[in-house]
């Protein structure tokens, strides 16, 4: 009996530690008016500072990273719903107002959602190759029901041995970008998550189609494309996902992946800025 109440007690100790990792870190910098930058799957919040370091004007910036990814600790699935609700919370407690996001991929994904449960919070959207519904594009047809953590590609993800998952990992990165010298850094940031949250993450991602919360949002929108496969079936993409967004305005960047920002840094300031100026 006793040894029972020790492992009861050794067990919500471990619960509560568990529960109380934070779904998202933030690091704050600036003055001004505030910019969420939410960065893509595995991807640290470090990744805007350059992006931050161009940007004209005055700004407080709000650089976000994820549970599980960059050395931070995992939380309990589901994971995406979570770091959304903390995220609406964030926003919230710190009373912020007039907000500019900037989302890469999964963050563009977080944009949409906020922007859809906040828009009177909400003023201007940059999504950075982000599409509401990557289902339809990897799975098409396939509905959200299917789409289970306890799936056979998902246990042989989480099965596979440290060297099978780096050249997964590899050939990965090697397509999400043009320049040679960031694949390593993306390779490093796939390799650094937490295995479980990269399988089941990805999961939630797979699940999500926030084309039925588009016409919820009032921001003014940038949709910044990558140029992949092509430029046009790219574009065709993105203006049919994007069918019931008002008030968006689509760009697609010439040679460039995944990571436009790596790709075409420049280009992407300079869109960047252009929009925020006349916005």
């Amino acid at each position: 009996m006793k040894n029972f109440k020790i492992t009861l007690v050794l067990f919500a100790i471990v619960n509560l530690a568990f529960s109380q990792a934070p779904a998202i870190i933030s690091e704050v910098s600036g003055n001004g008016s505030p910019v969420l930058f939410l960065p893509g799957f595995t991807n640290p919040g470090s990744i805007w500072h350059d992006t931050a370091a161009n940007l004209q004007g005055n700004h407080e910036n709000h650089m976000i990273s994820y549970a599980g990814f960059d050395g931070n600790a995992p939380i309990a699935m589901p994971w995406y719903e979570t770091i959304k609700k903390e995220l609406i919370t964030y926003i919230e407690k710190r009373k912020l107002t007039n907000i500019i996001i900037i989302g890469h991929s999964m963050g563009g994904n977080l944009a949409v959602d906020i922007a859809a449960a906040l828009p009177n919070k909400i003023k201007s959207l940059i999504l950075v190759d982000s599409i509401p519904c990557v289902r339809e594009l990897m799975m098409p047809g396939v509905p959200e029901s299917q789409i289970q953590y306890e799936s056979p590609y998902n246990k042989q993800m989480l099965a596979m041995d440290d060297d099978q998952f780096k050249q997964t990992a590899m050939m990965m990165a090697q397509n999400m970008t043009n320049t040679k010298d960031k694949v390593d850094t993306l390779l490093n940031w796939i390799l650094k998550a937490d295995r479980k949250t990269y399988v089941y993450g990805y999961t939630d991602l797979l699940k999500l189609d926030l084309r039925k919360v588009l016409d919820k949002i009032t921001a003014k929108t940038l949709i910044l494309g990558a140029a992949f496969p092509t430029i046009e079936m790219a574009k065709a993409n993105y203006e049919k996902q994007y069918a019931d967004l008002p008030n968006k305005t689509i760009e697609m960047i010439p040679d460039s992946k995944h990571f436009i920002m790596f790709d075409q840094p420049d280009l992407f300031y300079k869109k960047v800025n252009t929009f925020l100026i006349n916005e």
